[in-house]
């Protein structure tokens, strides 16, 4: 063989090739059970934060498991149907018509009494936005909100998962006096609305903020019927 030819040339970069592939392969696979142990961490203390309770990596487990005292999935007439609540993708339920759309319900123990926690998902400037609301067995007042995103801008978008963003949601309410869902309205500057109904959106965020209002008026609208049922 001509070691200084374009075989040997070829056949030495595919054998890298593969090498490197297998090697990533390999380590991937190896890190797997780890990210998915991550990623329901920090779900878990997702939920927990929607109450109001701050958990650790280390603690997060216990606190869920003691907390979370009930959960599963409804359909969009409010019935309760088979699914494992932990595990649904939000992302792919929202793309299935109504009649298919399965919904989490999580329903946890608190000093202040039962709340049900409700995931919701939507879109921000950059990319998708999502988070955890929590409501009082009226089914109208919000306890807690937590919220997250995946590439907004820091000091503008972003602020929708600080502290100082999430504790305006509580004590809001979700319906009006009429019994007619009416969700939140995250205000600009100067817009009038309700103040039962009403935040303060981020200053320099307008297009997060909207996007966070469209994400909870489209996600209560699919859990309303369920929120009416346990109304009633």
């Amino acid at each position: 063989m001509n070691r200084n030819g374009n075989t040997y040339t070829v056949l030495y970069a595919a054998i890298m090739v593969i090498l490197v592939a297998a090697i990533l392969a390999s380590v991937s696979m190896a890190l797997k059970p780890n990210q998915v142990r991550n990623r329901e961490i920090e779900k878990k203390q997702s939920i927990l934060a929607s109450i109001n309770i701050t958990s650790t990596v280390a603690d997060a487990d216990k606190i869920y498991n003691e907390k979370i005292v009930n959960q599963y999935v409804v359909n969009s007439k409010g019935e309760q149907v088979d699914g494992d609540a932990f595990s649904v993708d939000l992302k792919k339920e929202h793309a299935k018509s109504n009649d298919e759309m399965i919904l989490p319900v999580f329903e946890c123990k608190t000093d202040a009494g039962l709340k049900y926690v409700l995931p919701v998902r939507g879109t921000g400037l950059w990319g998708p936005i999502w988070g955890y609301v929590s409501l009082n067995e009226d089914m109208n007042t919000i306890y807690g909100a937590n919220f997250d995103h995946e590439g907004e801008t820091p000091g503008l978008g972003a602020e929708i998962s600080t502290e100082a963003f999430e504790k305006q949601f509580i004590g809001k309410t979700i319906f009006d006096n009429k019994g007619d869902l009416y969700s939140i309205i995250v205000a600009k500057v100067g817009q009038e609305a309700p103040a039962e109904h009403k935040v303060d959106g981020i200053s320099g965020g307008t297009i997060t903020s909207k996007g966070l209002e469209k994400m909870l008026i489209d996600d209560f609208t699919r859990y309303e019927e369920f929120l009416k049922k346990k109304k009633s």
